[in-house]
């Protein structure tokens, strides 16, 4: 697995743990993390509100998502007002591989789709915490910190979204959830053209 890190305490549903090959990357390459992250958080938001317009009628998705997606937004403008603060510029950036496969791997029809998006927005988070808590001591002030608190709003997010399909597909989504998370880990692991915060290691820095 590539020298994986230990993975953090609260990822039960993650497969594989981060490789220390991303970590040292990441850590070496923040500002360019940095510029991916802020993408994520938009993108969060994004996904958040996605299912608020596609699922109306279901009140307590909409209501908690609501939140989720302010909180996500939130989250854009901490990080944007860090970059400041740290000279980093937003770039506009491609989607990566670690998105574009899972959404591949989403079913079309309902009620189907709706448990993979659940399911897929909490691998994400999920993956996010992780890797907030493993970055967390090795950036400087105040990215630091502020990962730090990113990391306790990632695993409740996390386990909203986990919670929310298991009530929507009681029967089903531990099986559906074992075939994403593998494919999850996957993605994680293996080596990448690219560095993302989702990305695996970038495989220039992989030995041989």
């Amino acid at each position: 697995m590539n020298g994986a890190a230990p993975a953090a305490p609260h990822d039960p549903v993650l497969k594989a743990a981060t490789p220390r090959a991303w970590l040292e990357a990441a850590a070496q390459r923040w500002r360019e993390l940095l510029i991916d992250h802020a993408h994520c958080e938009k993108k969060a938001a994004s996904s958040a509100l996605a299912l608020i317009f596609a699922y109306p009628e279901d009140t307590e998705l909409t209501l908690a998502l609501a939140r989720v997606a302010r909180e996500e937004l939130r989250h854009f403008e901490q990080v944007q007002r860090t970059m400041g603060e740290l000279g980093v510029c937003l770039e506009r950036q491609r989607p990566g591989r670690y998105a574009r496969e899972l959404q591949a791997l989403q079913r079309s029809a309902n009620p189907g789709r709706k448990l993979d998006l659940l399911l897929t927005a909490a691998l994400i988070e999920a993956r996010s915490a992780e890797r907030f808590v493993l970055l967390a001591p090795r950036l400087p002030a105040p990215l630091a910190e502020l990962y730090a608190q990113l990391a306790v709003s990632e695993a409740r997010h996390y386990e909203l979204y986990l919670g929310l399909a298991r009530s929507r597909a009681p029967h089903g989504w531990q099986a559906r959830l074992a075939e994403l998370a593998a494919r999850e880990a996957e993605l994680a692991t293996a080596p990448d053209t690219e560095l993302r915060f989702h990305s695996g290691p970038p495989a220039a820095a992989l030995p041989g």
